[in-house]
């Protein structure tokens, strides 16, 4: 009598597995940062870091985050939510990405001890499931009008989460410039999103993860001198609107 198929023996057939444990790529956290979305820029779509990161790795990419969410929404909200959609509740991932904090500045009474707590959930979080974690610190040039105090407390409430769950940081004290961020001075470009995932991707080769391609090799742009000045001028005039706003806020509230 022939052998009975694999798929109908009562005991499972032995299979190698030569590229090691099953792993689901990249699984993401955080706000509208790492939600991504927006207008174009030379082209380039406003897509997440996060999923730039992936897309260099070469794996699959799994966002939860939501514009507009704090450190308190990734725990109650995020991760719940992910627990219930996830088809396989064992699932593992390559790494885990967090950024949050953007919104929990400017929060009237902005708590530091909660967020740092809420933050080291969600890596606590993260920890489970992934072999390597990624959180990121917030530009201190970030929003207007600028406080750059109230985010370096932050920041260094994220490093001490951070070395608590032995994640990588990806600091971005310095991240600014026109080109890298739009005019309201808190949501990265299209080019500006590249970048944050191309400096990820540094912090990950070394690591000991390093990319598959280059995530210059998937996008592709060329400037032009018309579309540089209409560039500008944009900007200038977003800009302008913001600072009329701010400072029309700061006059009200004399």
């Amino acid at each position: 009598m022939p052998a009975r198929p694999a798929s109908l023996r009562s005991d499972a057939a032995i299979v190698s597995e030569p590229i090691g444990p099953l792993r689901l790529g990249v699984l993401a956290f955080g706000d509208s940062i790492t939600n991504g979305g927006g207008e174009l820029q030379w082209g380039v779509a406003l897509q997440s870091w996060a999923m730039w990161t992936a897309r260099a790795l070469g794996v699959p990419y799994n966002p939860y985050a939501v514009d507009g969410a704090t450190a308190d929404d990734v725990v109650t909200r995020q991760i719940p939510l992910f627990e219930r959609a996830v088809a396989d509740r064992h699932s593992q991932y390559t790494l885990g990405c967090l950024y949050i904090g953007t919104n929990d500045v400017w929060l009237p009474g902005f708590d530091l001890d909660s967020f740092e707590q809420r933050h080291k959930q969600a890596l606590a979080f993260l920890h489970t499931r992934c072999d390597r974690l990624l959180t990121v610190t917030i530009p201190l040039d970030m929003g207007r009008p600028r406080n750059p105090e109230l985010i370096e407390q932050a920041n260094l409430a994220i490093e001490r989460s951070a070395a608590e769950h032995r994640a990588l940081v990806l600091d971005l004290r310095r991240f600014g410039g026109r080109q890298v961020m739009m005019a309201d001075h808190v949501h990265p470009t299209a080019l500006g999103q590249v970048t944050i995932a191309e400096l990820a991707l540094d912090a990950l080769e070394a690591d000991g993860l390093p990319s598959r391609v280059q995530v210059s090799e998937l996008i592709s742009y060329e400037t032009t001198p018309w579309g540089s000045v209409r560039g500008d001028v944009t900007y200038a005039y977003r800009h302008l609107k913001q600072s009329l706003r701010h400072a029309i806020n700061d006059y009200r509230a004399r």
